[in-house]
């Protein structure tokens, strides 16, 4: 969210949700080189929105610059974010894409279906091409706030993060704006079904924090969930659902939610700069009040305040010695490993809260949690916003490759980083409006590969998508 080498492989694509697009790599055998970009017109129109490494094509969809009525004649919403792609059929791919929308108001789709029918957000799902044309789409859950990203996961469907605690329970966000229309609590997380939609039934065992992503281990059968609290020190946690996911074909809400703590470091500050490649041995401490409801009168403001809300659930952890983080972002699971990443990670070590400019006071870490061993490692540390500027979602290729999403303040890059910890750039926004603005500091969001790694879908956030 936002307040304020070489390129090897198959053929990859981009989809800028809004624009939405997929690039292609018309030569996968020839390495592209690092930095190499430059301006490739769109296959929708011949508009220039992504400059790319040369070979490389694009095609966007879904630009609620102009407004796009899908199939169920929802108004699409905007805030296009995290994304999940998987199969469907004829060669043709499923996304399930969050919406990111905050603050009171008429929910979209059918508000009698709505989890909430007084909140913005939610999912929509599109069929596309490997080409990026769009078949179909349709809303997949309404009435949620402040969907960030999330997780694929590997039993077919997409969960999806809800990035706040507002409720009628709760005081004013960071927005001022009062809570009392909401008639439910938020702050969960969501399981999306593939083709279909959800039950509108939050996970509350999960806990209710400001959930930012999730990554499933198939291997441990834990769910791996980002914090992003904005002002204040963010945690890494697992929940452990109490049956197999593979069996039932969904996550229960019986299990156990954990936070991460280091070994002989109470409160280990891991938001301050250290030696890339640091490594420490973690253990986990429960968390038994997951999901906290205030007491509250009905139409009237919450006595109780965000800060209070956003911090419950950590501050259980952190009792027990729980590490403390840095705006934990994207999240992705590869053979063995969790990997994550830290927005404003790598500076000085913070001395207490910070809700004007954000917990940390540097442009990005990226950790890396081996869930056989427990060690979670120091992969990689930004020097500074000219390399890796505020790294957000993230997604790995077939080869191991993380794709980091920036959501800095001035250009934003697509950026790969490789195993062996070199980074390179694999696309750079150059969006403009239709009236001339350029909306080259919209953040990346949303990186996802096709199972077959043809393409690679992407968002590009803002009011608009």
């Amino acid at each position: 969210m936002d307040r304020r080498t070489v390129l090897r492989g198959a053929v990859a694509g981009a989809l800028l949700g809004g624009p939405f697009a997929g690039f292609l790599n018309r030569a996968a055998a020839e390495p592209a080189r690092a930095g190499a970009l430059g301006p490739v017109p769109d296959l929708r129109d011949g508009v220039v929105r992504l400059w790319l490494p040369d070979g490389f094509r694009y095609r966007s969809f879904h630009d609620t610059e102009v407004p796009v009525v899908l199939d169920d004649q929802t108004v699409l919403p905007g805030r296009h974010d995290g994304m999940g792609a998987f199969r469907a059929g004829r060669g043709n791919y499923l996304l399930v894409r969050n919406h990111e929308l905050n603050g009171p108001g008429k929910a979209f789709g059918d508000p009698g279906k709505a989890y909430d029918p007084a909140a913005q957000a939610g999912t929509t799902t599109v069929e596309v091409t490997r080409y990026g044309e769009v078949v179909r789409s349709h809303t997949s859950l309404n009435g949620t706030m402040m969907n960030c990203s999330g997780g694929r996961m590997p039993w077919g469907s997409w969960i999806t993060c809800e990035e706040t605690v507002n409720g009628p329970d709760v005081g004013p966000d960071f927005t001022g704006t009062p809570n009392t229309a909401l008639t439910r609590p938020h702050g969960f997380i969501f399981e999306v079904p593939l083709d279909g939609e959800s039950d509108r039934e939050p996970i509350t065992n999960a806990g209710r924090f400001a959930h930012e992503s999730v990554a499933f281990d198939p291997i441990g059968g834990h769910l791996y969930l980002t914090e992003d609290n904005f002002g204040f020190a963010s945690g890494f946690y697992r929940y452990t659902p109490q049956r197999n996911p593979f069996a039932t074909g969904r996550l229960d809400n019986r299990g156990r939610l954990q936070m991460l703590k280091v070994k002989g470091i109470p409160n280990a500050h891991l938001e301050a700069a250290q030696p890339q490649g640091t490594s420490y041995q973690t253990e986990w401490v429960d968390i038994d009040d997951p999901a906290p409801t205030f007491a509250h009168t009905p139409g009237q403001p919450a006595p109780t305040t965000n800060d209070t809300a956003l911090n419950h659930v950590a501050a259980q952890g952190q009792a027990q010695g729980a590490a403390l983080f840095s705006r934990l972002e994207g999240s992705a699971y590869d053979r063995g490993v969790v990997y994550f990443t830290s927005t404003q990670g790598g500076g000085p070590a913070e001395t207490g809260p910070d809700t004007v400019s954000g917990y940390g006071n540097g442009t990005g870490q990226i950790w890396a949690y081996d869930t056989g061993s427990g060690v979670l490692t120091l992969l990689y540390q930004s020097p500074g916003p000219d390399v890796l500027d505020f790294p957000d979602n993230v997604t790995t290729s077939k080869r191991g490759t993380l794709v980091v999403c920036e959501d800095g303040v001035n250009d934003n890059y697509l950026r790969g980083l490789t195993r062996d910890g070199r980074l390179f750039d694999i696309a750079l926004n150059r969006l403009t409006s239709p009236t001339g603005t350029p909306r080259f500091n919209d953040e990346f969001a949303g990186s996802t590969f096709s199972p077959d790694g043809h393409t690679l879908f992407v968002n590009i956030q803002a009011a608009k998508g």
